[in-house]
């Protein structure tokens, strides 16, 4: 397997990443550890999570899978911060408050000493970003956490915290993790250039499109019972609309000529776009696992990577998956 540089880091990860997303919900603890262990197995080596993620119910997971004898060094441990995790007036955002609170209870969940990547999950409105870069560097020089990144954040927000952390001596991004797949393709305009003269890492999120690159939907109001539409609705409900289903009715047809499946597909167009890192992969199952792992070895053809573009053309979008993100407006094809 060809490992990637992760930025400027040197730090070398897979060209896939396990998102843990589901772990707690709707995935139970003994199915997500097993996930674990086959992706370590595999040689996936990225294992990302967040303090928000089922309430800390992911990172507790992964701590008790490094407690029954998953690798702790075998492993570049992700996690994030941001998102309201409490009831009080300081349990969210990117203050050093927050965000050293926020640090050593992922600590406590994970049971590791260190954070290989610590993220902030979305960009602050209102805390000075050099305040969110002094917290975060103090947690470095502390041993606490290895290297700092963020996600979902727009291009100017993550060149001035390259400035800040210039001027001032603070550490330096080395990723960003923004939603990507053939549905959403905005990040190509702005994001993907500036990470690449910059020396970002892009590990990103969602490739399927929730499913829906995968020819999971019959329509955009006939979502299956099971599906996360449907399960979790309001953000995840918005995402699908009926242009995506028929670019997704397209990624399958496509994914049969070539004979691979459809989540193969939308998988390995993004693991191979230019600038990117690794996308993360959110199986629910080992079985879902085993389905993608061979895009781990696999290789987009210039001919699928012409006809994916005639769906939807580079930079564009037919959905939002920035729905999450209040500085995102809606622009699509």
């Amino acid at each position: 397997m060809e490992y990637r540089v992760l930025g400027r880091s040197g730090v070398r990860v897979a060209p896939l990443g396990l998102g843990t997303a589901n772990f707690g919900d709707p995935t139970p603890e003994d199915e997500s550890i097993r996930m674990l262990s086959r992706a370590v197995d595999a040689g996936i080596n990225l294992i990302d999570t967040a303090n928000s993620y089922k309430n800390g119910e992911s990172e507790r997971f992964i701590g008790r899978a490094f407690a029954k004898g998953l690798g702790r060094h075998e492993v570049i441990l992700a996690t994030k911060a941001f998102q309201r995790v409490g009831s009080g007036p300081n349990d969210e955002d990117l203050s050093r408050l927050h965000l050293i609170r926020a640090c050593e209870d992922s600590l406590c969940r994970l049971q590791t000493d260190y954070i290989d990547l610590y993220q902030v999950h979305r960009p602050s409105a209102t805390i000075p970003v050099d305040e969110t870069l002094g917290a975060l560097t103090d947690l470095v020089r502390q041993g606490k956490v290895r290297y700092i990144g963020s996600s979902t954040h727009p291009a100017w927000k993550i060149m001035e915290a390259i400035m800040v952390s210039e001027l001032k001596g603070y550490a330096r991004f080395v990723c960003e993790q923004p939603p990507y797949n053939l549905l959403d393709r905005r990040i190509e305009n702005e994001l993907v250039p500036l990470c690449q003269a910059y020396g970002l890492g892009l590990i990103t999120w969602s490739p399927l499109a929730q499913g829906v690159l995968a020819g999971r939907y019959p329509s955009a109001t006939d979502l299956p019972a099971d599906s996360r539409g449907a399960l979790r609705g309001g953000i995840y409900t918005e995402r699908i609309n009926q242009a995506g289903v028929e670019v997704g009715e397209q990624v399958v047809r496509l994914a049969r000529e070539h004979g691979i499946s459809a989540a193969q597909l939308a998988t390995l167009w993004v693991k191979d776009q230019p600038g990117i890192t690794a996308p993360l992969i959110g199986p629910r199952s080992v079985e879902q696992l085993e389905h993608l792992l061979p895009v781990l070895e696999l290789k987009l053809s210039d001919e699928l990577r012409a006809q994916c573009d005639r769906l939807v053309p580079p930079g564009s979008a037919v959905a939002s998956f920035f729905n999450t993100a209040d500085w995102m407006k809606q622009r699509f094809i």
